[in-house]
Parts: C-alpha cells; sequence; structure tokens
C-alpha cells in the first residue's frame, strides 16, 4: 500500500482498500470516488479476533459470525476507539466484514483491518472482474484476483438497533438464514432512518446507460435476457440466482461499454430466492 490504497479482490465484488485506520488514506478513497462523508464504509477484518479489536462483539454478532464468516455477511456493531470518525460517518458503530478471499485475507493480515467499499465511483457499477475497476478512480494498483464469486456486495444486518437485529440491505446470506441462526424476526429497515452502513441509497450500482426493467426484450433491445439472444448486444442471463448474481455487474458493464441508449433487462421470477437480484435492478433503475 504504497499510496495508501489498493484494490482488492473479495467474494463480493473488488473494494478500494485501505487500512482502517490512516486517516489520510481513507480520505483519498472518499475523494476517489465522490463517496458522501455520511456514508460509513465496511471494515474487513482477518478474524473475528481482529473484528473484536474494533467493535463490541455480543452473543448473536459471535453466533452470526461462527455461522457465516468468512462470508459475505456484514455486522453494524458497535465500535472501540481507535477507528476513524470518516471511517463510520461519525457514528458510534462500525459495519465489519471478513471476506472469504484469499488474496483479501492476505492483505488483511499484513495490514490490519481494512476499510474497502466498492472500487467504483458512488453509485455505479461495482467490479466483480479486475479489468472492470473503473479507471478515472486514480491509478492505484490492481490485484487481480480473478472474477468475484458471489458477484453483489454482501448482506448487511444492523446488531445496534435497541429493538432488534435490522437487515440494511440484501445478499447471498438471506433473511431466512439470519433468523434461523438468531432465532428472532429479522427487522426491515426503518424508511427515513439515518444510514449507517453502505447501500442505503435508492439509485445504486447503477451503469451510465439507463436501465429499464421489462417482462421480455423486443428483438431490437439490447440488454439482458433469460431467453435466447436475438442479437449481439443480448446477454443470455443464467437462470440460477446464484449463477445469475455472479454474471449480472460484468454483464451489465459490458453493455455499458456500446454507448447504448438504455439497457433493458428482463425481469426474474418474483420469488423470495431472487430478492437480492431485484434489489440491484431497482436500485439500477433508480425507481
Amino acid at each position: 500500500m504504497a499510496s495508501g490504497v489498493v484494490v482488492m479482490p473479495t467474494e463480493t465484488v473488488y473494494g478500494l482498500a485501505c487500512r482502517a485506520t490512516d486517516a489520510v488514506a481513507v480520505s483519498k478513497v472518499f475523494a476517489a470516488k465522490g463517496r458522501p462523508a455520511e456514508n460509513p464504509l465496511i471494515v474487513h477484518v482477518a478474524s473475528p479476533t481482529m473484528a473484536e479489536e474494533i467493535a463490541l462483539i455480543d452473543a448473536r454478532a459471535r453466533a452470526l459470525m461462527d455461522a457465516f464468516w468468512p462470508g459475505p455477511l456484514t455486522l453494524v456493531v458497535p465500535k472501540r476507539e481507535g477507528i476513524p470518525d470518516a471511517v463510520t460517518a461519525g457514528l458510534p458503530t462500525v459495519a465489519v466484514r471478513r471476506p472469504d478471499h484469499s488474496v483479501a485475507l492476505a492483505l488483511i493480515e499484513g495490514a490490519g483491518p481494512v476499510a474497502a467499499p466498492s472500487a467504483n465511483r458512488s453509485s455505479r457499477l461495482s467490479p466483480t472482474r479486475a479489468q472492470d475497476v473503473d479507471p478515472m478512480l486514480g491509478d492505484f494498483l490492481v490485484l487481480d484476483g480473478g472474477p468475484c464469486r458471489v458477484g453483489i456486495e454482501s448482506t448487511i444486518v444492523n446488531l445496534a438497533d435497541s429493538e432488534g437485529p435490522r437487515l440494511l440491505r440484501l445478499g447471498r446470506i438471506s433473511r431466512q438464514d439470519l433468523e434461523h441462526v438468531l432465532c428472532v424476526p429479522i427487522l426491515d429497515r426503518k424508511e427515513g432512518a439515518p444510514i449507517v452502513a453502505p447501500g442505503e441509497y435508492p439509485k445504486h450500482y447503477a451503469p451510465l446507460t439507463p436501465v429499464r426493467l421489462a417482462a421480455s426484450l423486443a428483438e431490437g433491445d439490447a440488454g439482458l435476457t433469460f431467453g435466447q439472444s436475438a442479437n449481439f448486444r443480448q446477454v443470455a442471463m443464467p437462470s440460477d440466482p446464484g449463477a445469475y448474481a455472479a454474471a449480472l455487474y460484468h454483464s451489465l458493464a459490458e453493455l455499458d461499454s456500446l454507448g447504448l441508449a438504455e439497457i433493458v433487462v428482463q425481469t426474474p421470477p418474483a420469488i423470495p430466492e431472487w430478492e437480492p437480484i431485484w434489489d440491484r435492478l431497482r436500485r439500477a433503475t433508480g425507481e
């Protein structure tokens, strides 16, 4: 981390990473992304022990860590001293997760806790391959760890809410997965509540090209389809939600590079397994 910042692969998306305790490097990350100061960063750790050095871990957090770490689950918990206010947007909480990627874990083990938002300009598509990292971010070293296995951002659950655990962002780990471990209902995010974790803005994860959802694609449309491609600008997507998620951002990035008037996305099934995909597609359209 000669400049204090590198692009780090994880199993979810590539992140713009710096030491979480380096306030100067943290400021570079915010500036490179054009990220609002009130949008906290996720701090990535290499072990539960490292998480306990920066956060207060209760029995619920420990149970979720044991069940899902390393993996695509972020916990919002009370923070300890030592993490700059810029990382947490001045909040008394910190968002923390342990990624499931050997390159990321090796970097964190050497550097200590790492703040790493997605390696994109704020609100734009998250990169899931090294070649998709936006060059407009700056001349940062990109650690190429191959395609991201999960392909969408982590599930975020707030454990610091006095009313009970709240789901702030859907990812590979579902509400039902969380409830199975905690044995309590997982509450929804409160409308109008202050932002306490990344990914709570209504428009996010969006290409520059406008996105429109449709029941099907017309022959001349460009976009993502579940059927056979009618032209070279139509991408045939997997019917499995996990495989679809892994392919989603890269497919949108490739279409975004073509200078299209719009990208049309065939709507996925309206069943629980596809809820994280629906979430990302709605945010991409800004609806």
